[in-house]
């Protein structure tokens, strides 16, 4: 191919598939049908490869126009709101699409966000939540905040936070006896979300040999470190936790702190996102902002 479909013929395109029809494609993009026909053939012979089907009932993505589709979606929409971003903050703010971690999102991050919008209120920050990996490449996010090792090929990483965890309760379940009792008796809460488990802990601070083996896996299990949270305050076990999310419950007596000593992970919660953006405003003021709350491992 010697040259690059047009803007103009690819969003053409795009509107004629989320509408499935090249005469509301024509409203969309403010043209006429005939004139977005002749734009999808256009493209159609320029790629060399039908795009759609054409039949009574409407238009029907092929294969091929399915996957171009969704590898060229996100570029456009990402021309859009920064053409959007451009036009309203002539280069000097912006919105930011964020994807984060639920709990982390929820129990570190919203609390500290009122800074960030006081010192610029020229960025809008859009917050969405995951689980596992983002792809920063074929997603509609702009940087991500993940549980991971930090830079990878083609991402950028500044580390937010370490992940240490220890063992909370409910008052009520430890009002006598000790902290090797309690982590005999009680059910141990397991957190899919927290890699760092049980055996880990009781490793690190030397109390392997305070719990039997069959004790450890007989608690209960969460996907989410926000239920193992909630379980821990209803009594319903032990929960390894990091303060940022057990301090509220803590300091209103929901939850009792079994220990001081605490486990690092080796892996942290870091920004990625795609090194190309770097220089990007939005991203750039979030990431300063991030740096001066100043990372407390």
């Amino acid at each position: 191919m010697s040259t690059l479909p047009s803007l103009r013929a690819l969003r053409c395109f795009d509107a004629s598939a989320r509408h499935s029809s090249f005469t509301r494609a024509a409203v969309e993009v403010h043209l006429t049908q005939g004139a977005v026909s002749h734009q999808i053939l256009g493209l159609e012979a320029q790629l060399g490869v039908p795009l759609f089907l054409r039949r009574k009932a409407g238009l029907q993505l092929t294969a091929a126009g399915r996957g171009y589709w969704a590898a060229i979606s996100p570029a456009l929409r990402q021309i859009e709101r920064a053409t959007q971003d451009l036009a309203m903050h002539r280069g000097d703010g912006g919105s930011l699409n964020l994807s984060v971690a639920s709990s982390f999102g929820a129990y570190w991050l919203i609390p500290r966000l009122a800074g960030f919008i006081a010192a610029h209120p020229e960025i809008t920050l859009n917050l969405a939540t995951h689980v596992g990996p983002v792809d920063l490449a074929g997603s509609p996010h702009d940087a991500a905040i993940e549980f991971c090792d930090g830079p990878a090929p083609g991402l950028h990483a500044t580390r937010v936070l370490p992940l240490v965890v220890r063992p909370y309760a409910a008052p009520h379940r430890v009002q006598s006896g000790d902290l090797k009792r309690w982590l005999r008796t009680l059910p141990l809460i397991r957190v899919a979300s927290v890699p760092l488990g049980w055996a880990a802990w009781l490793r690190v601070v030397g109390l392997e040999d305070a719990v039997p083996v069959d004790h450890l896996g007989a608690g209960p299990q969460y996907d989410l470190l926000s239920m193992a949270l909630n379980g821990a305050i209803a009594g319903l076990g032990i929960a390894l936790l990091p303060d940022y999310a057990a301090s509220s419950a803590h300091t209103a007596g929901q939850l009792v702190q079994l220990s001081p000593l605490g486990v690092t992970a080796d892996k942290g919660y870091y920004l990625r996102y795609p090194a190309w953006k770097a220089d990007l405003v939005p991203i750039r003021r979030f990431e300063q902002w991030l740096t001066s709350l100043g990372d407390p491992a």
